[in-house]
């Protein structure tokens, strides 16, 4: 069988010393002297063509290393061997080959030469990749004069301006501010509908679930798991949770008390207002019953009409950072209607709430019409006190039914 990547025992050691005479001293004595990190410990991977593939881990878990070797821009160590089918178009560092002191025309040459495209090539593709960039006023200038921002929508047209086998992304769907964030994540959706194969590395555990079908675990540069979203999601998420005591909840920040009423230059949709309530009580501090109280959670937003409606999704977080519980317009099927100035509105309730005794808090996004694409989001705009009567344990309460009649033995 053929794959579109085929890695045999690859793995990655790197060496540091600690001053630059450390090396010369190593190879005139033969004793050791540099500092060994492995990266990456021998592994033997397959991924088909097609496939969407999640690499999920935490900082320094050997997910990078992977990637580059999967690219060819970092060769294994001995004994290892990386085989690919196909162009590779990757995502990783954008614009690392971009020479500051060149135009950005030079610059498009330059890095599509890199990628493997001759000159006639990249005469055709030119135009479009300076459009779908919209640098245009600037191609002639070097792109140490461009603005971050600038600098970061033309890589990303060099990147993706062929028709790729397989697409590698480190970290991030989509790049740049505004309305260029929803291009580029249109586009790299584009190639996922167009069935070629993805690599993608993320610490979004929901994008990851959303558009892959298949997840790897890295952890200290070994797979701990490998296999569907459904099966290694929940294990790693359960890896997170025992860690570590996350803090979150003091680092969430809350809609302003004045928001803009138009769409901010640098978004292509913002929440505009929040209310939060039950039947007798409104603000940022609710108490509710457990099993009696209702929860009705309003959210006002306004996104730019052109665009599809969007979506909305609520979430509510126990006090120690555990998302205890989510909803969200597309997961349910329920399309928000919009008057054609681009604003909308969206309500939720919770019915009978069947949270136990505890402290929680109410998170809000807002996102495109695939809940993929984020355009605003707002935590822990409310805290919520449970209370409850008996002694019940754990989360919430579950419907039940005891039944103590003899029974026959």
């Amino acid at each position: 069988m053929i794959y579109a990547i085929s890695l045999q025992s690859v793995s990655k050691i790197y060496r540091t010393y600690a001053h630059g005479w450390d090396h010369l001293w190593e190879i005139l004595t033969y004793r050791p002297r540099a500092k060994v990190f492995q990266a990456l410990y021998p592994l033997t991977l397959h991924i088909n063509h097609a496939q969407v593939v999640g690499i999920i881990g935490k900082n320094g878990a050997g997910k990078s290393t992977l990637l580059k070797i999967v690219t060819g821009t970092l060769m294994s160590d001995e004994g290892g061997t990386r085989d690919v089918s196909g162009r590779v178009a990757a995502l990783l560092e954008l614009g690392t080959g971009f020479h500051p002191e060149m135009s950005g025309r030079e610059n498009v040459y330059l890095s599509g030469a890199v990628i493997g495209l001759s000159v006639d090539q990249i005469d055709q593709l030119y135009d479009d990749i300076v459009a779908f960039a919209g640098v245009e006023a600037f191609m002639e200038k070097p792109v140490k004069t461009y603005s971050s921002g600038m600098f970061m929508r033309l890589a990303f047209a060099v990147a993706t301006c062929v028709e790729p086998d397989i697409l590698i992304i480190d970290e991030a769907l989509s790049v740049g501010d505004g309305a260029f964030a929803r291009k580029s994540f249109d586009r790299i959706m584009q190639f996922r509908e167009a069935k070629k194969t993805i690599l993608f590395c993320s610490h979004s555990l929901y994008q990851v679930e959303k558009i892959c079908d298949r997840v790897i675990w890295l952890d200290q540069g070994r797979i701990q798991m490998d296999g569907p979203p459904s099966e290694v999601l929940p294990a790693y998420s359960n890896f997170l949770s025992d860690e570590t005591n996350s803090t979150q909840l003091n680092h969430k920040k809350k809609v302003g008390e004045n928001p803009p009423s138009s769409i901010p230059p640098d978004k292509m949709g913002h929440i505009t207002n929040i209310n939060v309530h039950t039947e007798n009580e409104t603000g940022d501090h609710l108490t509710l019953q457990s099993g009696q109280s209702d929860l009705i959670i309003e959210v006002d937003f306004i996104t730019d009409p052109t665009l599809p409606p969007p979506t909305v999704a609520v979430g509510i977080t126990r006090k120690d950072g555990l998302l205890v519980s989510s909803a969200s317009t597309e997961n349910d099927n329920q399309k928000i209607p919009y008057h054609s100035d681009g604003k909308g509105c969206a309500r939720i309730t919770f019915q009978k709430v069947p949270l136990l005794k505890g402290h929680y808090t109410v998170d809000v996004f807002l996102a495109c019409e695939n809940a993929l694409h984020l355009y605003d989001q707002a935590q822990a705009v409310a805290s919520l006190t449970v209370l409850q009567e008996g002694v019940e344990q754990g989360i919430v309460t579950m419907p039940h039914q005891w039944q103590t009649a003899e029974l026959n033995l």
